[in-house]
């Protein structure tokens, strides 16, 4: 269990983070921009659209951590951590709205070529972005995992691509450059764009996963199997476990069917020894559990989701 003190510290950890990405987002968009006006290169022009999305994308994570992060409350009492589901997703739909922009802009040029300028200073400038950028990816993805912030980690990732959307970027135009071949450059932007709608597809794929209520990873679904199976014994058993993930947060509940001649507080002891294996097993972890005696056949009527009526 997390004291309020260590909640205040990832919060305000979250958002220093998150407000790196911000000033990050700032200075590479400027720095594309500038690098897409002295050459005319469609290329480094979806780059720099992706810098954008990478701002807005930042602006909503901070929006989304400083939501997500709140303790529970009368009206949310279990949590606000599933709106870093929300920012995900969100984040998914603008890099596939970026795609689409980089793509038509890709095949207007493709149609009509153009011929570059200054291209030395231009991607001087864009591996000079790139640097920048991979430094913000790996401390947004380290810290994300760190905090299990889905936010953290999904802007990381975003950013991880726009390095080597960026290090293929500047490859092509190079190439451009020294073979005369004008209409490389929207071929690579096009290129560009089909990378990104692959990852925006996975964050979506991510975001709509965890609204669903998908269950935990099989990693911690064989952690819990293993406890439940440690304290199974031919008089005790458990069914109807179901777990869920919300941000950060684990959900599991499950019944344990105890002889019916135990006291309640025998029943009430045992539950609460493997809820803590649980929770060490699982770790983060909100556990539900329901006692019910296992000689009684109704016990067996409640084992979906909707309870036999029969």
């Amino acid at each position: 269990m997390t004291s309020n003190g260590e909640e205040s510290r990832r919060r305000k950890r979250l958002i220093r983070i998150i407000s790196v990405a911000i000033v990050v987002s700032l200075v590479t968009i400027s720095m594309k921009t500038g690098a897409w006006l002295v050459t005319g290169s469609v290329g480094l022009l979806s780059d720099a659209i992706e810098s954008v999305v990478n701002l807005i994308a930042a602006l909503v994570g901070l929006v989304v951590i400083l939501w997500s992060t709140r303790p529970p409350d009368e009206d949310h009492a279990y949590g606000h951590e599933k709106a870093d589901y929300v920012s995900a997703g969100f984040e998914g739909a603008l890099i596939l709205l970026a795609a689409f922009t980089i793509a038509y802009a890709a095949i207007e040029r493709l149609i009509n070529p153009a011929g570059l300028t200054e291209v030395g200073i231009g991607l001087a400038i864009s591996l000079a972005a790139t640097l920048i950028n991979l430094g913000a990816a790996t401390l947004l993805m380290r810290t994300g995992r760190q905090e299990q912030s889905l936010t953290l980690e999904a802007d990381g990732r975003h950013l991880m691509t726009d390095v080597w959307t960026t290090i293929g970027v500047v490859v092509g135009v190079a190439l451009v450059w020294l073979t005369g071949f004008e209409r490389l450059d929207p071929v690579i932007a096009l290129v560009v764009a089909a990378n990104i709608v692959r990852t925006g597809s996975s964050l979506v794929r991510d975001s709509m996963s965890g609204l669903m209520d998908k269950a935990l990873p099989e990693d911690d679904l064989a952690a819990v199997q293993s406890v439940l199976h440690r304290y199974s014994k031919e008089t005790v058993e458990f069914h109807a476990l179901r777990t869920r993930k919300s941000g950060r947060r684990s959900f599991i509940s499950v019944h344990v069917l105890v002889p019916g001649e135990w006291t309640v507080k025998a029943g009430h002891d045992f539950a609460e020894k493997v809820e803590e294996d649980l929770r060490k097993a699982v770790g983060q972890a909100t556990i539900f559990t329901h006692l019910e005696p296992v000689e009684d056949p109704l016990s067996f009527a409640d084992t979906e989701l909707d309870r036999d009526r029969d």
